[in-house]
């Protein structure tokens, strides 16, 4: 800058600044531009918090490693110590002469670089960094000595290192904190050769033996992690374009600037996150306002690097937050300006008045977009919203939807008024365009949304229907879920959690009752009640199996079979799915039942137990299959419900007619009847004392007692068709008898020959008792019952064993992966 300048002190109300106040200047450049600029300020990054969590996984798996992999650790650093000869010299250096020496060049050479620019608080926090480094190091070893563990021990020692606080090589820790605060690389040039320093002595000292790889891995990612959270503390110097930088990159666009004032940010601008609709809400912006030669007036929207990694990770969260929609993610600055100027010309080219973009122009660490200044919009009062101005909104969103572009996030602040009070959304840049079907409907969710928490559902559905239209507000019911809301759409004063469900209900009822019965809600969140519920049945089941399955005995019984015996236990595994299908079958219309898909929902229920007790795997696909099938949700309801009941009636019904013909008294010995009845006398007084509270009598009158009405009234329709109860019956029993004579099959495979009608009984028993066991498949419950049983009528311990083992091999491992298949099937052909 030249002469002239005149400084300001103005008092900083923002927390990302740690000065005094912002250094505020008017100046003429050499051009005779005036410029009134705001200097840069330190910037915390938040991708510091990045790469410091990055630093965490890095040391977490270092100690994993070390502590269960000691092999690959060992043949790492034998690899290393096998690239020794060519600087075996060093061997007789001391060590810590090569840490000494290494530790004072480096950190004498970055203070000198510092202090000679006057950066003092830059040098200071650095020095703190390396003092912090050093301590952090010092606590993790006497955590990982006093951790007991040997192998970890082991691993993180070496010659160059003690037991106790000094295990871990300190020199990487330290100085890796003090390179981290002092940094970034690229703006100094001695941090990067310090960096380049430290890697070649943590390379030697890894070479000749003195420290482990593991030790010196967790050292340099404590040091990281330590240096990311100071500086991100601290902030770091904003490094973007900034006063006659500024003009020169304008002056590259063919603007001939005369004056470029910098506008004030507003008090909330310690939010990263900040935006105004100056420049259509761009996330993290400076606003200039530019006055060129020729009279006309601009717009300069600036978005600095570091102020963009916080905009960046909001949408890399919003991407992995929802499955099957897609979101957008801008990377570097100039990817995110150039996307705004093409979605506003797009927008403006379909005819909607928006922000008219002039340009961008791009420099190392800032992207500038320049917005004609006579297009500005102004903020919407949300408090005198009428039909009419929703109705506007509305259609407003539904040309750009209809031109394929999409807004992404639909929030209070978009809703915004040109200077005639025509209404427009603003806010595009997180918008995409060539949109999916899905990303349309989010749009018009979020718009029903935040209508409907300022004016209400009943005027919003009003405004809709002008706007949209009637069917398509029934198609965007399985789309309204809490989680396509914004959280600044929830923050609204008359937002209640029912919002949602009611708005979700008024629009099914706008469709005929079987079409709103039949929508299901949509996946759209990746992180849900019932994702999470998922992948916690699956954490069990993974670890259930890996806990039980013993690969060497089952190993051992499937290749002592005999391959005849095996075949035939595997046929009548599939004569089990004909009968279990048979059993469905019989209950689903003609018109409605698919063969093919009845018995592939079968199969497929077999990968459903990886992750589900006995018995509710089966439940759950056969429901899916129902509902895809058309069914509404009460009558599917009531056929499982029927196709459970003739199970059990047809299951007891054998256990005591083949306990009679068998002369067995296993029956009454191995039923808990004291158990059943305590459980039994438990539910009849909790219901009973529930009743007599009077709110909750009314609830259960209100709410309970017209679905079971309903429910009892489609279940005793279903078993009231005499030929459909028998079908169903026959298949039970089909099933029943293939799973017995498959345990009969399989202790002939081992040379055991038994009554196979006590053989089905003594195995119905055992494995309704093993399935009871609450884990996937009745894994570990259904193997010690079979066993247990059958050694306790004679049979030999080793071949019981050997027999249970061949059987869950054909019943349920094999049927895991035929069951996946099956599924993929059955999603193909959307019956699941």
């Amino acid at each position: 800058m030249t002469n002239g300048i005149e400084s300001n002190r103005h008092a900083s109300t923002t927390t990302e600044s740690l000065e005094a106040g912002l250094n505020s200047y008017s100046t003429r450049s050499a051009g005779g531009v005036h410029i009134d600029d705001i200097a840069p300020r330190r910037t915390r990054d938040f991708g510091d918090l990045t790469r410091a969590a990055l630093s965490v996984v890095v040391a977490i798996v270092a100690v994993v490693c070390a502590a269960t992999m000691r092999g690959l650790t060992s043949g790492v650093e034998s690899d290393a110590h096998t690239a020794a000869q060519a600087i075996e010299w060093l061997a007789d250096v001391p060590s810590s002469v090569l840490q000494q020496l290494a530790t004072i060049v480096i950190v004498v050479m970055v203070l000198a670089q510092l202090l000679l620019s006057r950066e003092w608080f830059q040098a200071a926090v650095s020095v703190i960094g390396m003092f912090v480094g050093y301590g952090a190091i010092w606590g993790i070893s006497a955590l990982i000595s006093g951790s007991g563990s040997p192998a970890l021990i082991a691993a993180m020692s070496s010659a160059a290192t003690a037991y106790g606080i000094g295990l871990l090589p300190d020199v990487y820790a330290g100085i890796g904190a003090f390179l981290t605060v002092a940094g970034p690389r690229r703006i100094r040039s001695t941090v990067k050769w310090a960096w380049n320093m430290l890697y070649a002595l943590a390379a030697i000292m890894v070479v000749l033996s003195w420290h482990s790889v593991a030790g010196m891995v967790v050292a340099l990612a404590t040091g990281r992690v330590i240096g990311m959270l100071i500086r991100f503390i601290v902030g770091t110097r904003n490094t973007g374009v900034w006063g006659e930088q500024l003009v020169v990159a304008l002056k590259g666009i063919g603007l001939n600037p005369v004056s470029l004032t910098r506008r004030h940010d507003p008090v909330v601008s310690g939010n990263a996150l900040t935006a105004v609709l100056d420049d259509d809400l761009v996330e993290g912006s400076r606003i200039y306002d530019l006055e060129t030669r020729n009279g006309r007036h601009y717009l300069v929207s600036v978005l600095d690097g570091q102020r963009h990694t916080a905009g960046y990770l909001k949408q890399l969260w919003q991407w992995m937050r929802f499955t099957d929609v897609s979101m957008r993610r801008d990377r570097s600055t100039r990817d995110a300006t150039q996307h705004h100027q093409a979605m506003l010309m797009g927008l403006e080219h379909a005819g909607l008045p928006v922000s008219r973009p002039y340009g961008v122009a791009d420099t190392e660490d800032s992207s500038v977009l320049v917005l004609d200044a006579n297009t500005q919009a102004l903020p919407c009062n949300l408090n005198t919203l009428t039909n009419d101005d929703a109705t506007a909104y509305m259609r407003y969103l539904d040309v750009a939807n209809r031109r394929g572009y999409t807004h992404r996030r639909i929030t209070p602040d978009t809703l915004a008024r040109l200077d005639d009070g025509t209404p427009i959304i603003a806010g595009w840049h997180n918008g995409d365009n060539a949109s999916m079907p899905a990303n349309v409907a989010l749009d018009k969710v979020q718009m029903l949304a935040l209508m409907s928490a300022l004016i209400g559902i009943d005027r919003t559905i009003e405004a809709a229907q002008v706007a949209w239209g009637t069917d398509a507000l029934v198609e965007l019911a399985p789309f309204v879920q809490k989680v396509a809301v914004p959280s600044d759409i929830r923050a609204l004063p008359a937002w209640d959690r029912q919002l949602v469900d009611r708005l979700r209900k008024r629009l099914l009822a706008l469709g005929p009752q079987e079409v709103a019965e039949s929508m299901e809600p949509v996946a759209l969140a990746r992180f849900s009640p019932r994702s999470f519920i998922a992948m916690a049945l699956l954490i069990v089941a993974v670890a259930v199996v890996f806990t039980q399955l013993k690969p060497d005995e089952v190993i051992a019984a499937v290749t002592n079979a005999r391959p005849s015996m095996a075949a035939f236990c595997l046929l009548l595994s599939i004569i089990a799915w004909l009968g279990s299908s048979l059993s469905l079958g019989a209950f689903i219309d003609r018109d409605r039942r698919n063969v093919v898909g009845v018995f592939m929902s079968q199969v497929a229920a077999g990968f459903a137990t990886v992750s589900m007790p006995a018995g509710v795997g089966p439940s759950f696909v056969n429901l899916q299959f129902l509902r895809r099938s058309g069914y509404r949700n009460t009558p599917a309801t009531a056929i499982i419900s029927a196709v459970l009941v003739v199970y059990y009636v047809v299951y007891v019904m054998m256990l005591v007619i083949i306990g009679l013909f068998t002369g067995r008294d296993m029956l009454s010995g191995m039923i808990p009847t004291n158990t059943l009845i305590i459980v039994l006398g438990v539910v009849v007084i909790v219901c009973s004392v529930a009743m007599m509270i009077p709110p909750v009598r009314r609830l259960v009158a209100r709410r309970l007692v017209p679905i079971v009405k309903s429910y009892t009234s489609q279940l005793w329709d279903v078993l009231s068709q005499p030929r459909a109860l028998a079908c169903s019956a026959l298949g039970v029993l089909i099933q029943n008898v293939a799973l017995g004579l498959a345990f009969w099959a399989a202790l002939l495979a081992f040379g055991t020959t038994t009554n196979p009608i006590e053989t089905m009984f003594v195995f119905m028993l055992a494995n309704a008792l093993g399935s009871a066991v609450p884990t996937p498949g009745g894994l570990g419950g259904v193997e010690a019952a079979l066993t247990f049983a059958f050694v306790a009528v004679g049979v030999p311990q080793g071949v019981a064993l050997s027999a249970t083992l061949l059987y869950r091999v054909v019943f349920y491992w094999l049927r895991i992966p035929l069951g996946a298949l099956a599924m993929r099937w059955l999603a193909r052909h959307n019956l699941v």
